[in-house]
């Protein structure tokens, strides 16, 4: 039976969730494509710090992750000289976190489980949308931004020489959250060839670039789509070699792996970790001997201007920052 006094009750809570939508609403003036647990104010397309610093977290171990393009193992020994470093300049214990797909790690920084990470190049928009990442740094080569070119590769041996061949056959993606891996050959096809994926070539998706390169080296896959800067290390570790595969098209250079931290660390402790990566010192460091070909530091980056041409890409496949 219902009694007024539950009806008034009722009300009262339906009230109070209004005016509490409202209220949040009006502390947040603009979200832009994020997330409806994060505000924009300064209009940077990142999430700001909360306003209530009760929401700051200043955790005794922070948890570094690095892009899982490759093998996590791997990148967990090129990383120790560096994480010794954070820690040394944070004052706190810094663990690498192998993550094995980038759902995952976006999914950890979200929950509060991750901290900082290198975020791979597509995923930076759904990182920054879904997870409240602040990207700040990326690697640089005598100050300037590192970047890399999307190419199509196929076995040495095929008959494919130009995108066009590809008509009929399979081409394999490494996640549709990957930028060379999937966004931009899928747009790049389309506009420059008229090539449409699953109508005009059927896909496939290998989860990460070196399958997808070790796939094209062991004839397992007629064509893929992957990132050359992750070629190009390959390639330096003898993992694969150069008479393996062929180029059949490469792209214009996007910006590499972006760097950053979960918006509600506290400030004093971002800010560590900022020094962190510019005052890290390359020299000798299992870092400069697998990136050092390409890069010898780190540069401050800006989200809102370096990755334009990626959500503008994103646009173009009709992609939206959707958080599951």
């Amino acid at each position: 039976m219902t009694t007024p006094k539950m009806l008034l009750t009722a009300v009262a809570a339906v009230l109070t969730l209004g005016m509490a939508s409202w209220a949040s609403a009006a502390e947040c003036p603009y979200r832009g494509t994020l997330d409806a647990q994060y505000c924009d104010r300064n209009r940077d397309l990142i999430a700001d710090l909360p306003m209530n610093e009760s929401e700051w977290v200043n955790p005794d171990t922070i948890i570094f992750s690095y892009t899982p393009v490759e093998d996590p193992a791997v990148y967990a020994k090129v990383w120790d000289e560096f994480i010794n470093h954070m820690s040394k300049v944070t004052g706190k214990k810094v663990v690498f976190f192998p993550v094995q797909s980038y759902a995952a790690q976006y999914e950890a920084m979200r929950s509060g489980r991750l901290h900082v990470a290198g975020v791979n190049t597509g995923g930076n928009p759904v990182a920054v949308s879904c997870a409240g990442f602040v990207p700040f740094a990326s690697m640089s080569r005598e100050g300037k931004v590192v970047g890399y070119e999307m190419e199509i590769i196929v076995p040495a041996g095929s008959a494919i020489k130009t995108p066009a061949d590809l008509k009929g056959k399979t081409l394999a993606f490494t996640s549709p959250t990957s930028n060379s891996g999937f966004k931009a050959p899928s747009a790049l096809l389309k506009s420059e060839f008229g090539m449409v994926a699953d109508k005009d070539f059927k896909t496939t998706f290998s989860g990460k670039h070196d399958n997808s390169i070790l796939g094209v080296a062991n004839k397992d896959y007629e064509a893929a789509a992957i990132a050359n800067s992750v070629l190009h290390r390959m390639l330096d570790r003898g993992v694969v070699k150069k008479d393996q595969y062929r180029t059949v098209y490469t792209s214009q250079t996007f910006p590499t792996t972006g760097y950053g931290y979960a918006h509600n660390l506290h400030p004093a402790v971002a800010e560590k970790i900022k020094q962190a990566f510019f005052t890290f010192d390359w020299n000798g460091t299992s870092l400069q001997n697998e990136f050092g070909k390409q890069a010898d530091g780190f540069v401050a980056i800006y989200h809102k201007q370096d990755w334009d041409v990626i959500r503008k890409i994103d646009t173009a496949n009709g992609v939206t920052y959707k958080c599951k």
